[in-house]
């Protein structure tokens, strides 16, 4: 199938006598339409901190509320005495229904 062969001067030379004439070749384009967003807004967890008693393997001993710091502490010293595993205290943050 042969092409038909256009060259660039004569494809200039109709736009130009068309424009003369007032007539435009293309058609003006319109604005594209906004588009809603899709996204869910964010639903807030309400979070509440404790203070949690560990041992060495990362597991939960005990679970004290965060004014209680003093009492998680000495709850992981009692269950570090005595040549057992050491246990330590971290921060423990859990969400709260309602």
């Amino acid at each position: 199938m042969a092409r038909k062969v256009v060259s660039r001067k004569a494809l200039r030379a109709e736009a130009e006598a068309a424009e003369k004439a007032g007539v435009t070749a293309k058609p003006a384009k319109k604005a594209p339409a906004k588009r809603k967003s899709r996204a869910k807004e964010p639903v807030e967890i309400r979070m509440k901190a404790f203070w949690g008693v560990y041992n060495q393997a990362m597991k939960l001993v005990a679970k004290y509320d965060y004014t209680q710091k003093k009492a998680a502490d000495q709850k992981a010293d009692a269950l570090s005495s005595g040549g057992k595993s050491p246990h330590f205290v971290a921060k423990v943050k859990e969400a709260v229904d309602g």
